[in-house]
């Protein structure tokens, strides 16, 4: 018998927590003690993960763009292109939800049991610069303080390029450091159903059946961020940049950005991708480079729903956030978006990074779990279309030059 892929697991975990909430809503006590605890153990060993996730799947992917220097301006432009799509990304994300945060449905999270990782203050910008640098190396590890985990993984990996062979022992260290953290979270994400069940069972006993329309709310909003930004972001792209009308861009597209909406995987969509960024006139080598460095690091997908998660929960927990906490949130969401593990779940790592950085319980990832399937769908079908639409601008910008 064929077992059931995670994806499958969470889903049925997340039915299971709804009727089990539903029957046991007049055992909060009994829940809360015995139920619960179990989804904090997860919650923990995820925490646990993701600083020494952060810092080894940056520097790896730092080393992993060495080769783009030897593409030129191809390469350049290319990722000035995702970077600032990312941007707008992130923006949207965090735009949205705030604009539309008084009309939402909101589920009430106890954060009893979870303090927030980072306790985000009230700093002017240039304190918040200065605090983005630690002084100890220790520190920011033990404090889980993700932007200096951050800034500390890009100076190593840069210095790792730039010292050549010298560096070629703490290369592959770095790397098989890597595949190792990679292979921890594959373990950690095994217990996700398990997770997400023992996290959204009390949250069902607390509020019943009204967590639904929470979770509509929440997917009503990713996939409106979504489609706004293929529709302004990515269509203005293709038509200024590209001279190619965006209609034309998206029906080129479509079978690919179906085949994305099924598969739920951008490295399985990508010979249709290529197929049809080549019959849109993009030359096969120029669409093979960015196509494949878009799979990499172009995760507008990521970056929108990442903003839209964080802003979301933080209604859910009554936590007003400040202008700190919001820069905080979209510093982390780019990254984040640049190095999203390519194993099932590794985006909810990223997610309790995300909201980590933020001050953000880390306890609403088991809560947004339970939907990430469905927004997972969504997700990929932006990457491909963001990379897609990349190639079409780089033909345009220096395909003849090539």
């Amino acid at each position: 018998m064929k077992k059931l892929s995670l994806t499958a697991q969470i889903g049925i975990a997340l039915l299971l927590a709804v009727i089990a909430g539903v029957l046991l809503h007049n055992q909060a006590d009994f829940v809360n003690s015995y139920v619960k605890p179990i989804g904090v153990i997860f919650l923990n060993l995820l925490k646990f993960i993701v600083v020494p996730l952060v810092l080894f799947s940056i520097m790896a992917g730092i080393l992993s763009m060495n080769d783009i220097s030897k593409v030129g301006k191809l390469g350049l432009r290319a990722v000035i292109y995702f970077m600032v799509t990312t941007l707008f990304a992130v923006a949207l994300g965090l735009l949205v939800p705030s604009l539309l945060r008084g009309f939402l449905p909101v589920i009430r999270i106890s954060t009893d049991v979870t303090v927030a990782a980072v306790d985000v203050p009230h700093l002017s910008m240039m304190e918040q610069l200065v605090n983005l640098f630690p002084s100890n190396i220790l520190e920011p590890v033990g404090s889980m303080a993700m932007m200096q985990v951050i800034v500390m993984a890009v100076f190593f990996g840069v210095a790792m390029v730039h010292v050549g062979e010298k560096g070629e022992i703490a290369r592959k260290v770095t790397l098989s450091f890597n595949d190792v953290v990679g292979k921890i979270l594959e373990y950690i994400m095994a217990l996700a159903p398990i997770g997400v069940f023992c996290m959204l069972t009390p949250v069902v006993v607390e509020n019943g059946p009204a967590v639904l329309g929470s979770y509509a709310a929440l997917l009503a909003l990713a996939y409106l961020c979504f489609a706004v930004h293929a529709g302004v972001v990515y269509a203005t792209a293709v038509g200024v940049l590209g001279r190619i009308s965006p209609l034309k861009f998206f029906k080129g597209m479509w079978s690919a950005m179906l085949f994305a909406f099924s598969s739920d995987s951008s490295v399985a969509t990508l010979p249709y991708t290529m197929q049809c960024t080549e019959k849109l006139g993009v030359n096969k080598e120029i669409g093979r480079f960015v196509l494949s460095l878009g799979a990499t690091i172009n995760m507008d997908g990521v970056a929108i729903y990442l903003g839209v998660a964080s802003v979301f929960m933080a209604n859910c927990c009554g936590i007003d956030l400040t202008m700190g906490q919001y820069m905080a949130i979209a510093f982390a969401s780019t990254i984040a978006s640049i190095g999203t593990p390519g194993i099932p779940g590794g985006s909810l790592a990223l997610m309790a990074m995300v909201f980590a950085s933020a001050g953000i319980p880390v306890e609403c990832v088991a809560v947004a779990a339970g939907i990430d399937r469905i927004i997972d769908m969504g997700r990929t079908v932006m990457s491909i279309t963001g990379d897609a639409s990349c190639a079409v601008v780089m033909q345009r910008l220096v395909g003849e030059k090539l």
